[in-house]
């Protein structure tokens, strides 16, 4: 997706191909008092506030830690899933990528997008999972991440398939998960620098390294 074409006097030029192919989602609204939210939200989302409650506690926030138990404990119910578990790191990962406001934990608004995500690519996830095996192969990831909104091309999919998946090139539940998150945020991120819409952004060093390193 991204092409480092110039290091020079601590300014990086990235661009981008065919960005306009991709479609991230939408980032989540600010964080809102909760006098709005009862006086705003619809019946549906008061109910999820409700379920976030439960599952975040008095804080109303959920740290890598909590989002591990919960992705964890909704995974061990779907057997046709293939997955070792969400491990602490992938949770540190989806935390920083989908942490708007930078705490280092989800809000309500941060853990409904990401748990809408997730539902939404769980079903591509069994749609592409051709065989019933509980994995996508690697020739099935090519639609499948297209289905998900990212037509890679083949470079992209090489250096995918040697991050997240095994040495068969299958991708199991969680993997699959993590790196479509990311995706989705890193691509979210280029929109929005992308100030004139040509597929090209400037950011200096610093800017570079909290975009790649929180992630």
């Amino acid at each position: 997706m991204f092409l480092a074409q110039k290091f020079l006097s601590g300014v990086i030029n990235v661009v981008s191909n065919n960005i306009d192919q991709f479609l991230p989602t939408d980032p989540p609204p600010p964080r809102r008092p909760a006098v709005y939210a009862e006086q705003h939200e619809s019946d549906e989302e008061k109910q999820f506030r409700r379920v976030f409650q439960q599952l975040a506690g008095e804080d109303m926030e959920v740290s890598p830690t909590e989002l591990m138990d919960i992705l964890n404990r909704i995974v061990k119910k779907h057997g046709d899933l293939k997955t070792e578990g969400f491990s602490i790191e992938s949770c540190r990962s989806m935390v920083a990528v989908m942490d708007s406001d930078s705490t280092g934990r989800l809000g309500f608004h941060e853990f409904k997008q990401l748990w809408n995500n997730i539902k939404t690519w769980q079903g591509v996830y069994k749609k592409y999972d051709a065989d019933g095996s509980g994995l996508i192969g690697a020739d099935e990831l090519p639609n499948a991440f297209r289905a998900a909104g990212f037509p890679l091309n083949d470079q992209l999919f090489s250096m995918i398939i040697r991050r997240y998946s095994d040495e068969c090139g299958n991708m199991d539940f969680d993997n699959f998960i993590g790196c479509l998150v990311r995706l989705d945020s890193m691509c979210r991120a280029f929109k929005t620098l992308d100030k004139d819409g040509n597929g090209t952004i400037k950011v200096n060093v610093q800017e570079w390294l909290q975009l790649t390193m929180y992630s």
